[in-house]
């Protein structure tokens, strides 16, 4: 509480109106005593004002609280007002933390003669914070478990089946089944990375890689990704782009996966025969944005549910009723995705059975187009010059999946599973790269990172992180301990290939 500058001659009128503050109030003289203070002050040390007034500042809270406090007196009585906050010590009441306002008193010649303090204890206030940090650092630890927990098995998962397409043709009963393990593989990828997504959203840690990009480049590749979705649910797409080249300043990435995330949800909460529609123009308010439209024939959004539509872990309806409904994040994440791109995202619905349409507008740019950065198609897995592969993961199915796809590219693969093993049988083997997990009994991926490192053979040797561990602070300790690359499990195996191709 800021007060004015007053003058120590209305110091008996002032101190009847500090009476009627809750606060603590005092009003301390410049040879640092205390000539008066209010009733809500005795009370909060716990003794009668008889015990404090006219008694040396510290007498009544202590030498380890006056000596914290006492710059902050100098200062007050330099003239300056002071704010701060700050945990102090007091005798008798013990480490409180404190937010206060110092007001220097005047007299009549314009010096200084002391000051009045307003004290607000805030220690359970700081308490409360103190456990929602803790909280969310144990929430942020316990989704990166999971993240891990949860893509270990996918890895092996995704190696299996690229395994079956590469020996070819089978029964169309075989080539069914391995298409649905394909696809719920990586519909349960999508969910751990939505969930770690907006966790550094959230936390303000997600980096965004953003270059000139062409809005129908991430349209198009979405309509790839959720095509598969829409046709399994019989229903009709129908996709207008214009025929001007529009560009964005933007990440390629988190935007296909925004527009994706609209698809999935169009069709998820759309009947079996319904329409989708995604069309891609200049906004005819402002013709400097550019306007992506996902309109659908679904269940649409109730009036009273359009304003929070957006808010985490909300859905639309009973998820019993539509069970593929997710988690309630994919909306979360698209705004706050949007929003770092300088755009906005809103929904729109007539009423339930009406269905809904969202409406993403982000920014123009005219900025020059860099030659040979137009393309964002899906690369094709690139033809693998002959390394010398050295696998080390303590998950043997991923382990001798993986080995086994190397060794059909053409690759001489060696395995280990663990860190100990992967040393004695890499001073012979000396491979051209190393594929390791991190989190591995007795020496984990960083250690063993840098003992190869150490070795006369390993200066030259490329090292990768083929790990659950995604976070940013996981990438960090890769590149400390000598880690070349770091990739996120699953991983496709075209991205594999791709990197040994160039290694």
């Amino acid at each position: 509480m800021a007060l004015p500058a007053i003058q120590a001659s209305g110091t008996d009128y002032f101190r009847r109106i500090l009476e009627q503050i809750p606060f603590p109030v005092t009003h301390c003289s410049r040879d640092l005593r205390y000539v008066w203070v209010n009733q809500s002050y005795a009370n909060w040390l716990g003794r009668s004002r008889e015990e404090i007034m006219g008694r040396p500042i510290a007498d009544v809270i202590g030498a380890a609280g006056f000596s914290k406090l006492l710059p902050h007196f100098e200062q007050v009585l330099s003239g300056q007002p002071v704010r701060y906050e700050e945990e102090v010590s007091f005798r008798g009441l013990g480490s409180r933390w404190i937010k206060v306002s110092y007001d220097p008193l005047f007299g009549l010649e314009g010096n200084v003669e002391g000051w009045v303090a307003v004290v607000n204890d805030i220690t359970e206030r700081r308490a409360g914070e103190e456990a929602l940090r803790k909280s969310d650092r144990r929430k942020d630890e316990f989704l990166a478990t999971l993240a891990h927990e949860l893509r270990n098995p996918l890895a092996p998962i995704r190696n299996a089946v690229e395994i079956q397409r590469a020996n070819g043709p089978t029964t169309p009963e075989l080539e069914w089944s391995r298409e649905i393990i394909d696809r719920q593989a990586k519909h349960l990828s999508r969910l751990v990375d939505d969930l770690l997504d907006l966790s550094r959203i959230t936390l303000g840690k997600i980096r965004l890689e953003s270059e000139r990009i062409p809005v129908a480049g991430f349209v198009v590749q979405a309509v790839e990704t959720s095509r598969p979705l829409i046709e399994e649910n019989g229903q009709a797409l129908t996709v207008d782009l214009p025929p001007e080249p529009l560009f964005v300043n933007g990440d390629h990435t988190r935007l296909s996966q925004v527009v994706t995330n609209l698809l999935n949800n169009a069709a998820k909460y759309t009947p079996r025969g319904g329409h989708l529609k995604l069309s891609v123009m200049r906004d005819e308010v402002d013709p400097e944005r550019v306007c992506v439209r996902m309109s659908d024939t679904g269940m649409g959004i109730p009036e009273d549910m359009l304003a929070s539509i957006f808010d985490l872990f909300v859905q639309v309806g009973n998820p019993l009723e539509h069970g593929s409904g997710g988690l309630g994040i994919g909306l979360t994440l698209a705004q706050k995705v949007i929003a770092k791109h300088g755009g906005t995202i809103e929904a729109h619905s007539a009423g339930p059975g009406q269905g809904s349409e969202f409406v993403i507008r982000l920014p123009l740019t005219s900025q020059p187009f860099p030659s040979g950065a137009a393309g964002h198609g899906r690369p094709d897995v690139p033809a693998s010059r002959t390394q010398r592969v050295l696998i080390v993961d303590d998950n043997s199915d991923h382990t001798d999946s993986l080995a086994a796809l190397l060794k059909m590219a053409g690759h001489e693969v060696m395995s280990a599973y663990d860190a100990e093993d992967a040393l004695a049988r890499a001073a012979a083997f000396r491979p051209s790269v190393v594929l390791l997990d991190i989190g591995m009994p007795r020496m984990n991926g960083y250690e063993l990172a840098r003992r190869i490192r150490l070795e006369p053979w390993g200066g030259a040797t490329i090292l990768v992180a083929l790990t659950g561990w995604g976070q940013a602070d996981d990438r960090r300790r890769a590149r400390e301990a000598g880690i070349d690359r770091h990739l996120t499990k699953p991983v496709e195996f075209a991205a594999i290939a791709k990197l040994l191709s160039g290694a």
